[in-house]
């Protein structure tokens, strides 16, 4: 018995800011830094994100703060956020929290010690004597590389129920006086939110069946993407490159993916993917020659919550697992993400 999808839980933090608003901020902020900002901020635009949500408001972010500040806002919101969606996914499978057998918890854009999961343990009322899998600096493939653990540990496991916490506060890494292009586009991008997906052999219903997985990490690639750590905490690194590098190794990569867990490339029907942005989503539609409407879950979540790093991933599997019920059983798909390493994260399911 393969494992499955039970429910996937979601949780957005309460600012809901509109993409123009943000725009302006970065206007006024950037503007000494740059004779031509307002070509530059077209970015905004181009993103085609609307809105986003993010942990606090946006007067915070107009003065320096420090990484204990931003962190202790971290750990607060994270653990909210955590909970809301874990007890949405609970609540979408008709589980009770004693039920869980273990939690994997996902998140890069902050520290804690002990991890956050004991935090999701005493507030959701899990088992003391729960498995922890805690993962971070997994960045945008955090929410792909989590589902495939669940996957391996509720197949390891049979009959085990596996719950996967993903959790990103991206808004606080803003670094106040970084006045790079690099944290720029960066701004036009990033948002807070959470996810929750659980897992387990034990299901009666039809549910997506997860298969197995494929990682890649791409040789000489650690300056593409990642953390720069600083006084003011985490500092964005990401290269102009990605898009280029979707084009460049995505179909072979998937092709790989596939093939390791018996079937071809050319099976794939359903494409659950990161939104990474607007070129990137655009990239994988190049690079797998797929139909215009393949990748519109991942466009809708980026145009409604922008890039929320490895969450992104599983609000387009609940949008997806909205309308699974009209899927045709028996197809397969792939839950497929890229992050800092560079990597290459793919979870491939069947109907």
């Amino acid at each position: 018995m393969n494992p499955k999808i039970l429910a996937v839980g979601t949780a957005l933090p309460e600012y809901r800011i509109e993409q123009h608003n943000i725009r302006e901020f970065a206007r006024v902020l950037f503007a000494s830094s740059f004779r031509d900002i307002d070509r530059l901020v077209t970015v905004f635009e181009n993103s085609q994100i609307k809105t986003r949500a993010l942990c606090t408001d946006l007067e915070w972010f107009k003065s320096p703060k420090s990484f204990g500040q931003k962190n202790a806002l971290y750990v607060q919101h994270a653990s909210s956020l955590g909970e809301t969606a874990a007890r949405e996914a609970l609540n979408n499978a008709n589980l009770e929290p004693s039920q869980i057998d273990a939690i994997i918890f996902v998140s890069t854009t902050g520290l804690s010690t002990p991890s956050l999961d004991t935090v999701l343990i005493k507030r959701l009322g899990l088992s003391p004597h729960v498995s922890r899998m805690p993962l971070w600096g997994l960045g945008c493939a955090g929410g792909a590389s989590g589902l495939a653990r669940a996957s391996e540990y509720a197949s390891a496991f049979p009959g085990k129920r596996v719950l996967l916490v993903a959790v990103e506060l991206c808004s606080l890494t803003f670094q106040h006086n970084d006045r790079s292009k690099s944290n720029l586009v960066a701004t036009s991008l990033f948002a807070d939110g959470a996810a929750a997906v659980i897992v387990s052999t034990d299901a009666n219903s039809r549910n997506p069946e997860l298969l197995g997985s494929y990682s890649t990490l791409i040789p000489d690639s650690e300056d593409v993407m990642g953390w720069d750590v600083v006084d003011g905490g985490l500092k964005v690194r990401f290269a102009k490159s990605v898009p280029d590098l979707v084009r460049g190794i995505m179909r072979q990569n998937l092709c790989e993916a596939a093939k390791a867990n018996g079937i071809k490339l050319e099976q794939l029907r359903h494409f659950v993917t990161h939104p990474g942005g607007l070129k990137v989503l655009e990239a994988y539609q190049e690079a797998l020659k797929l139909e215009p409407d393949a990748l519109n879950d991942a466009r809708s979540v980026l145009e409604n919550c922008g890039n929320m790093s490895s969450v992104s991933v599983l609000f387009v599997l609940e949008k997806f697992m909205d309308r699974f019920a009209g899927v045709n059983a028996g197809e397969y798909g792939a839950i497929s993400a890229m992050g800092p390493g560079f990597s290459a994260e793919h979870v491939i399911f069947r109907t």
